[in-house]
């Protein structure tokens, strides 16, 4: 296979014969400031241009460059608010949070512990989680729990797993995972949990045992 590019000429530099004895001009200082923001953006321009690549290399080259303008924020003792039709829906807190923002990815990484609130339309808290870690994903609205998940409701349910996710859009909390889950009055594990947020409507694909409680 033979790529090439036409049309790419180096220009002629123009230097000054008597330069400016007090000013002196460093070529790698400005290829440093610069080369980080300009020249590697500009060489995956040129490759998508001037080469004959494969569907996928062409994929893994914008890829490359999309995460290349990516805009990272870090924060500290953070509390968020996700607020829906004027009301809170949803209450975070944790330790550290890094927050990715590009044309492709929107999302907030918490470190714990984490802890949330999810509140009923009223504004009154429904339900509350505790795990190890979290994210955020905006353009989805939904929020991923990871690690030593618990879940406590206003009616005494609880659930337990390593992951849960919950849907802004639907009010639904999801696990394909291993759950238990203990009500005042019986106890259930499995997997494959689909219910509301208080817990008060579930179903388990995949259950593994019941226990009635007196």
């Amino acid at each position: 296979m033979h790529s090439s590019c036409q049309g790419l000429e180096t220009p002629e530099t123009a230097i000054s014969e008597q330069p400016d004895p007090g000013i002196t001009f460093n070529p790698l200082h400005l290829f440093t400031k610069w080369g980080m923001i300009l020249v590697i953006p500009l060489l995956m321009i040129i490759l998508l241009s001037c080469t004959d690549l494969s569907r996928y290399d062409v994929e893994q080259i914008r890829t490359t460059l999309n995460d290349s303008l990516i805009t990272t924020t870090e924060s500290w003792d953070v509390e968020m608010v996700l607020m829906q039709d004027g009301n809170t829906r949803m209450y975070i807190e944790g330790s550290y949070a890094i927050n990715y923002q590009s044309n492709e990815r929107k999302e907030s990484r918490i470190s714990g512990p984490v802890y949330v609130q999810i509140f009923d339309s009223l504004g009154s808290v429904e339900t509350e989680a505790w795990s190890k870690r979290a994210i955020y994903h905006e353009e989805d609205a939904e929020f991923e729990l990871f690690d030593s998940v618990r879940v406590q409701t206003v009616n005494d349910r609880f659930l337990f797993s390593d992951y849960l996710k919950w849907s802004q859009d639907t009010d639904r909390i999801t696990s394909p995972y291993f759950v238990i889950i203990i009500t005042p009055t019986d106890s259930i594990a499995g997997r494959g949990f689909d219910g509301l947020t208080d817990l008060s409507s579930y179903t388990i694909t995949e259950p593994r045992g019941r226990l009635i409680i007196d």
